[in-house]
């Protein structure tokens, strides 16, 4: 073979390695917690625990006003619930661990999304029990619970918020908060009135009816009052009409 045909032979290009390989260990254990399943009971209580939070610190919110500190501790309770279930679903179920910076974005957008949610839904369910409460929540729970949503979907800009979704989620809220404050004036009703928690009213009490007051004889025994008997032919005691009898 010439010298010519060393020359113009090509060459094998090396070969790329393995694409597990080149990481090192931390990429193979990334490639391996990719192709692992996610846990049904993790993804169960992450599902649930949305919820569970939401519906306890809607109820808290519209009831607070009955008994501030026990509602307060609900309204408490369910914010761990909902964070709890954030931190499930974005940090240990969530395959890409995202920064110290996003993870307090998200926490922080969770806990008002919580919030905006139980306003909304809280403010819908009891609207006949609290009427001008609900007026004011529900307008405002929805106009929160977008804000929150945006801010904590990693695939939003926060600008979308002044979009044109952003104004028509707005209007909407406006139109929400006027007809539902007529419909709170047409009902007439009191905030606190109809929406009972706890033990059953009793009845309003009716004074019974008294015998007739006695007043006391000379003699010291007690005789009816002084009040004219009609129909009766029988003279009363001690009453002298000049007959004889």
């Amino acid at each position: 073979m010439s010298s010519h045909q060393l020359i113009d032979r090509p060459t094998n290009a090396p070969e790329s390695p393995a694409p597990g390989l080149t990481g090192g260990r931390a990429a193979l254990r990334k490639a391996r917690n990719r192709a692992r399943p996610l846990s049904l009971p993790a993804r169960y209580l992450g599902y649930v625990g949305y919820f569970v939070g939401a519906g306890l610190i809607s109820g808290a919110v519209v009831h607070h006003p009955l008994d501030p500190d026990r509602y307060t501790r609900i309204a408490a309770y369910g914010v761990l619930v909902f964070l709890a279930a954030t931190v499930l679903n974005e940090f240990v179920l969530n395959r890409e661990r995202p920064g110290l910076s996003r993870m307090l974005i998200v926490i922080g957008a969770s806990l008002l999304l919580s919030f905006g949610i139980g306003m909304l839904s809280g403010g819908l369910q009891h609207f006949d029990d609290f009427p001008g409460r609900g007026a004011v929540l529900v307008p405002l729970g929805l106009v929160v619970s977008f804000v929150a949503f945006v801010i904590k979907d990693a695939d939003t800009s926060w600008r979308r918020i002044f979009s044109l979704v952003g104004l028509a989620v707005l209007m909407t809220a406006v139109v929400a908060f006027f007809g539902l404050r007529q419909a709170a004036a047409s009902m007439g009703a009191v905030e606190s009135g109809g929406h009972s928690h706890g033990g059953a009213e009793e009845p309003p009490h009716k004074p019974e009816q008294q015998a007739p007051a006695t007043t006391p004889t000379a003699t010291g025994t007690p005789s009816p009052s002084a009040s004219p008997r009609t129909g009766g032919s029988e003279p009363t005691a001690g009453h002298d009409d000049g007959h004889s009898h």
